[in-house]
């Protein structure tokens, strides 16, 4: 009866196409996307980016406030005195959110994708403090200036000179957020264009594959039925 074990094998290699087995590669990337301490290190050139723009301004805001409050030495200084602290107050915060970051992933006690994408160095979290302290900045040297032009304090040459410094670096950094963002979600958009054409791609490639092994087994099945038939006549 080799016809019939040969018309066996064919319809039970129809059911499990070789085409739609999982890749391996495709397999251990996904399990490498499962290991929540990966999630940390996602994309490590913004990660670098948003962590050398923090330490920079942390060391700008902490130096230009302990130079302001160094200054304050006599009753006219009480704008140096406000600022100061609050450029310092302002560095604190940064600083608190790079220690709180590093704490979160060191205890490992984050499990959720949503959560450390916004605490991670480059998260969502790191451009919206950049935006706050930089319109911090923005307004805190509008102020400055629009005191010093109305001549109401004393000191208003370094009043009027620390207030200019401060508007540009507020509107620097808001400017440099906008742009940041924008690229940000450019590359996102032609990362999910690609991921759409390669899934269409690899959708067609199985499609055709599929149908060239269902032909072929269709072709093979009805040459063993025939062969069958011309036997059985035979016997009869």
């Amino acid at each position: 009866m080799p016809e019939m074990q040969a018309f066996y094998q064919h319809r039970h290699t129809i059911r499990r196409p070789p085409s739609l087995h999982l890749d391996p590669t495709l397999m251990q990337r996904r399990v490498l996307e499962d290991q929540v301490e990966l999630w940390w290190f996602r994309e490590p050139r913004r990660s670098l980016l948003c962590y050398c723009a923090s330490v920079a301004l942390i060391l700008g805001l902490g130096l230009g406030g302990v130079g302001l409050l160094s200054t304050t030495t006599s009753l006219s200084g009480e704008w140096r005195l406000g600022v100061g602290t609050a450029l310092c107050l302002l560095a604190l915060a940064v600083l608190l959110k790079q220690l709180l970051s590093s704490a979160v992933q060191d205890m490992n006690c984050v499990r959720s994708r949503r959560r450390i994408e916004q605490l991670k160095s480059g998260g969502r979290v790191d451009p919206v403090l950049i935006l706050v302290v930089g319109l911090a900045l923005l307004l805190c040297g509008a102020v400055l200036v629009y005191v010093a032009a109305a001549g109401r304090g004393q000191d208003n040459g370094d009043m009027l000179l620390s207030g200019l410094v401060l508007m540009a670096a507020g509107g620097g950094m808001a400017l440099a957020v906008a742009g940041y963002t924008g690229l940000v979600y450019l590359q996102r958009r032609r990362e999910e264009r690609r991921r759409g054409m390669m899934r269409r791609m690899r959708a067609r490639r199985l499609g055709s594959r599929a149908v060239r092994v269902f032909s072929v087994s269709g072709g093979q099945m009805s040459q063993a039925a025939r062969e069958t038939s011309s036997s059985r006549t035979s016997l009869i």
